[in-house]
């Protein structure tokens, strides 16, 4: 059983500042973090291979530093890491992004066939989820999205159910093998790594592969060049007003109520019906 998580180095957004003049995130600002969706995601690839045995490959595109983030997954408990990174990448967008990252799967498949793929839910400083679905589309094996439990996976008759969370409830289905999960945090917990996992993640080094190591790669499908998407403005939403203020005595109150309940006539659901 060969699992592949997809991890991303990302900003805390929990202190990072916005730049005030470009209305663009600072990432100067804030400590690199691995992406806490792709976390869990890991986690869940250790718990699958605990059960079913295997490995556990990640795989990231990011600048050189982007390794800390394979060696965490290494530390909680992943097997070995890829990381591509070169400037032809620099500038992509979800579409260009998901490219590079299916051709480094097929690069990887060719050595040890992939039987699953789990990416985080979404990356906290894209928030778009649209990575791990794209990758999907790319490989043409089934996206499964907002997974929240993987109750049985089968590598013998190749098959896998799982547990996803919709709008209104929840789904169980049952997908064939290989396929693509993005997963949810309430998915599991993170377990505090053993001191064999640590030493191991300090010690490791990343396989780091330029553009020109994935083989037979459209180039004009990658970075800026390979981006159809651009963010046109980004501004901080409007900070919210205080809810009206009704005073006065009860007969008052209501009235003062009345009068903004029919000028929002919107909040009102009036049923009617024929005598």
């Amino acid at each position: 059983m060969h699992i592949v998580v997809c991890v991303k180095q990302v900003p805390d957004t929990k202190i990072i500042k916005i730049n005030p003049k470009t209305n663009t995130l600072d990432r100067r600002s804030a400590p690199a973090i691995l992406n806490p969706y792709d976390a869990h995601a890991v986690q869940e690839a250790v718990k699958i291979r605990n059960k079913t045995g295997g490995t556990i490959s990640v795989l990231s595109m990011g600048p050189p530093q982007a390794v800390a983030v394979i060696k965490k997954s290494v530390e909680i408990g992943a097997d070995q890491g890829y990381l591509i990174s070169d400037r032809a990448f620099a500038g992509a967008d979800t579409l260009a992004t998901s490219y590079a990252l299916s051709k480094a799967l097929e690069k990887i498949s060719k050595d040890n066939p992939i039987d699953l793929v789990i990416c985080g839910k979404h990356a906290i400083d894209g928030d778009t989820g649209q990575v791990g679905p794209g990758i999907a589309r790319r490989l043409d094996i089934p996206p499964i999205t907002n997974v929240i439990e993987v109750s049985e996976v089968n590598k013998e008759e190749k098959y896998v159910h799982i547990k996803r969370k919709q709008i209104d409830g929840y789904e169980v289905i049952q997908s064939q093998l290989p396929c693509l999960l993005t997963v949810e945090k309430e998915i599991n917990d993170i377990e505090y790594a053993p001191l064999t996992n640590m030493i191991n993640a300090a010690r490791y080094e990343p396989v780091i592969w330029s553009v020109n190591d994935l083989g037979d790669v459209d180039k004009t499908q990658l970075g800026l060049k390979g981006s159809p998407t651009i963010v046109g403005k980004m501004f901080s939403p409007p900070k919210l007003e205080g809810g009206k203020r009704i005073e006065g005595n009860s007969d008052s109150q209501v009235e003062q109520l009345m009068g903004v309940l029919m000028e929002r006539k919107d909040l009102l659901k009036i049923k009617t019906a024929n005598s």
